[in-house]
């Protein structure tokens, strides 16, 4: 078993789903960072049972060559959109994506499938396949 498979299995033991494991270098520190969600909310206390869960694991199998800040969080309200089931789990929020051409488009993510999205723009309906996609992510409206 691989290490996402071992931390997948514990958040989903707790009642979770993992949404993500991010590598990443903020402010001078390696920071390994899962991030779970649920349908009824993510609290601090929820986080804290997970991450001391984790910790041992990636003491054994150190993800980063030593040195790193383990973070466990929820993925926030503007959250980055990887991969399908968040596209299927994000139907009927505002998103933003660029495709392969570097256009970005803005608007509501009306359908999400195995194949491609349809999201609902200023300028009507745009249609996506998920290799046309470089990077998407939901956003807020303030």
């Amino acid at each position: 078993m691989n290490l996402e498979e071992q931390i997948r299995l514990i958040v989903e033991n707790n009642g979770l789903k993992l949404y993500d494991i991010v590598t990443v270098r903020e402010n001078d520190r390696n920071v390994f960072r899962v991030v779970v969600t649920s349908p009824e909310g993510i609290n601090l206390d929820k986080c804290a049972e997970v991450s001391r869960m984790i910790s041992p694991i990636l003491d054994i199998e150190e993800p980063m060559n030593g040195v790193y800040n383990l973070e466990v969080s929820s993925p926030g309200i503007e959250r980055k959109l990887k991969k399908k089931e968040h596209f299927i789990a994000s139907v009927g929020e505002l998103i933003k994506v660029k495709n392969l051409g570097t256009e970005v488009l803005k608007g509501k993510l009306f359908k999400a499938d195995e194949e491609k999205i349809v999201i609902l723009t200023e300028f009507g309906e745009e249609e996506l396949a998920y290799d046309n996609i470089l990077s998407a992510s939901t956003y807020f409206e303030w």
